[in-house]
């Protein structure tokens, strides 16, 4: 099993594609935005040839209205561990989760739930200073998380991850770093945002408002998603918009080229080299 990295628009998916072909391997697809039906041109997700050419798993798995976490990707690997894999994706954090293991958490009912929206970031503070001193106040995912740990099992969070250490899910896996140099990555996202407007960008937004109307979807507030919603508000022209998703799609690479930097030392082999290992 081998884990392709790199930064948006650096031509992960096209190499995913050719090693799957020349080498008989699927490709687990680790992608915060492919993984929705419907979302197709604003995550920029492979083609229908391409999708025909080779069996791909983590793309197209739920609608824009379902809720999803670090977990599903867990459990369509574990569906597909057996198989010769190629895991590929921008979001390399589901990666890193992988790795390094998830924590088992305890059984949260949907009353608990809703007793932990009664707290704040204060509360925890009270209960678990250590633990608050882990995440900011606006984060509201981590801080009920945190809360709905406390209620369920009577221990601060900082103890309760203490008794429960994570476990890898994946034992072993080659990763490999496309690295791109920033004014070619630059030029690569403004020709992949140009064809996304070609393909109909605005189109499939307005449908995917239109539908689901709740903007506050994780979906519809992605980067390509959320440019084209404040366009329909008046904030932007048109030229504006294309820019601004430029922009956005540009310091977002540079964000995953720092987490991969920082977060993945022990990388295989840079890409040259494994163009070279892998002869394509």
């Amino acid at each position: 099993m081998i884990a392709l990295i790199g930064p948006t628009a650096s031509g992960k998916s096209d190499l995913a594609i050719k090693l799957a072909l020349k080498y008989n391997y699927e490709i687990l697809s680790l992608d915060s935005l492919s993984i929705y039906k419907e979302v197709d041109i604003a995550s920029a997700k492979p083609s229908k040839e391409e999708l025909s050419l080779v069996k791909h798993h983590g793309i197209d798995e739920i609608y824009p209205n379902e809720k999803f976490d670090v977990m599903k990707f867990i459990d369509i690997y574990e569906k597909n561990k057996h198989k010769d894999l190629i895991i590929v994706g921008g979001t390399s954090f589901y990666l890193k989760a992988m790795l390094i293991g998830i924590s088992p958490m305890p059984q949260i009912s949907e009353e608990i739930k809703k007793e932990a929206l009664k707290y704040d970031y204060n509360f925890l503070k009270e209960i678990d200073s250590k633990w608050a001193e882990k995440i900011k106040s606006n984060d509201t995912y981590r801080l009920y998380k945190a809360i709905e740990i406390f209620l369920a099992t009577n221990t601060p969070p900082s103890q309760y991850f203490a008794k429960n250490l994570p476990k890898p899910i994946i034992d072993k896996c080659d990763i490999y770093e496309i690295a791109v140099d920033r004014n070619i990555l630059r030029e690569r996202i403004t020709k992949r945002t140009t064809k996304m407007f070609e393909m109909g960008l605005i189109d499939e937004v307005a449908y995917l408002e239109a539908k689901y109307r709740d903007r506050t979807l994780p979906a519809l507030k992605a980067i390509g998603v959320k440019e084209v919603l404040d366009y329909f508000n008046g904030v932007y022209s048109k030229d504006e918009l294309k820019q601004k998703i430029i922009t956005n799609t540009a310091r977002l690479a540079k964000r995953q080229q720092t987490f991969n930097k920082t977060q993945f030392e022990k990388k295989s082999m840079e890409l040259e080299k494994l163009y070279k290992f892998f002869g394509v």
